[in-house]
């Protein structure tokens, strides 16, 4: 039986009013919009792949809060990714993913470095390990992380042999330092790194020495925030450096405080080869922005956080970034136009 209410029978028929034509700007916003994703989300200098996240919590086949800030490394055509895991209880391990393309990964079923349990490390790792950084460096692999415990955070360094297990060396900076990321080559005859110590200038890029990879020293400034810039809060660096023909460029990431919270971004500067205390060159823009809602909105919205970045034998460049604190992701660059964006912004 058809029911039909006799209020809507009852009332009267508006004749549709004509739609006034498009201005040409309209036209065109509403045949982006139409447009698929992968068009959408090229608005950076850095291109994000269509399918992010391509690592969630999901993903990790034992229980966890989150994953993100991943570190990789491509080893004869395999890809392998260190990840940032938070627990349940709310302290940060590193666990071990896998894929043939760099896009599609595996995890391991265990982690592959949890906090030190006993020892001399235990007391600084007591509140987790944090934010991994993988080099090679002269056939060895080094993973330098953030020991956090109740005394405050530090940079440590540990060596791997297969990327699962790993011989702890040495805590290498005083309390308050962090992100630390190894040079994958010596500089004039010594280990580098990069690193931002909190102290009288709690935010700025400095470029530390040692002979043995444990005591570290001759500590220089190389870069910091920048008034009324994206980055004018507080910087440090994100990826290890990468070796290019026109200098050392480095992916950091810079901060912006709003009324709102801060906005984390990404960034790019070239330093020089032999002496990374000078900057050659510094991009105006940042090169990855959070926009999608992915990096908006998680754990801590409006961040895109990298730690590490591969350069393939096409000249591309792909960016692996924790968004949001909630999940891993992967942007891709032309490594000339990258560097280019810095010595000629």
């Amino acid at each position: 039986m058809s029911v039909t209410s006799s209020t809507s029978a009852m009332r009267p028929t508006r004749k549709r009013p004509t739609p006034k034509p498009q201005h040409p700007r309209q036209a065109k916003a509403a045949a982006d919009r139409s447009r698929p994703m992968p068009y959408m989300i090229g608005r950076d200098l850095m291109h994000r792949w269509e399918r992010n996240p391509i690592i969630t919590r999901q993903d990790i086949p034992f229980p966890c809060n989150t994953v993100f800030n991943g570190t990789p490394v491509k080893v004869d055509g395999q890809y392998y990714m260190i990840l940032r895991v938070e627990g349940l209880e709310g302290r940060s391990f590193f666990a071990l993913a896998d894929s043939g393309d760099g896009l599609h990964f595996q995890v391991d079923p265990h982690p592959c470095m949890m906090p030190a349990a006993s020892g001399p490390f235990e007391s600084w790792e007591s509140n987790g390990i944090e934010d991994p950084r993988l080099t090679v460096l002269e056939g060895k692999t080094y993973i330098m992380y953030t020991a956090v415990g109740p005394r405050g955070h530090v940079i440590a360094l540990a060596e791997t042999k297969d990327l699962r297990h790993y011989e702890r060396i040495a805590t290498v900076s005083e309390p308050g330092n962090k992100d630390g990321v190894l040079f994958p080559e010596r500089i004039g005859g010594l280990y580098a790194r990069l690193d931002r110590p909190i102290g009288g200038d709690v935010g700025s890029v400095w470029v530390s020495y040692s002979p043995d990879l444990v005591n570290w020293g001759r500590s220089e400034f190389v870069f910091g925030p920048r008034a009324r810039y994206w980055d004018c809060f507080r910087v440090g660096a994100s990826a290890p450096p990468i070796l290019t023909d026109a200098g050392w460029l480095e992916v950091y990431h810079g901060v912006k405080m709003t009324s709102a919270g801060p906005i984390y971004r990404i960034g790019t500067i070239m330093l020089d080869r032999d002496d990374p205390s000078q900057v050659i060159g510094r991009c105006v823009e940042p090169s990855l922005s959070p926009r999608e809602d992915y990096e908006r909105v998680g754990d801590v919205g409006n961040v895109v956080f990298a730690c590490g970045a591969i350069v393939e034998d096409d000249g591309q460049m792909k960016v692996y970034y924790g968004a949001a604190d909630t999940s891993i992701c992967v942007a891709t660059g032309d490594l000339d136009e990258i560097i280019a964006s810095c010595l000629d912004p």
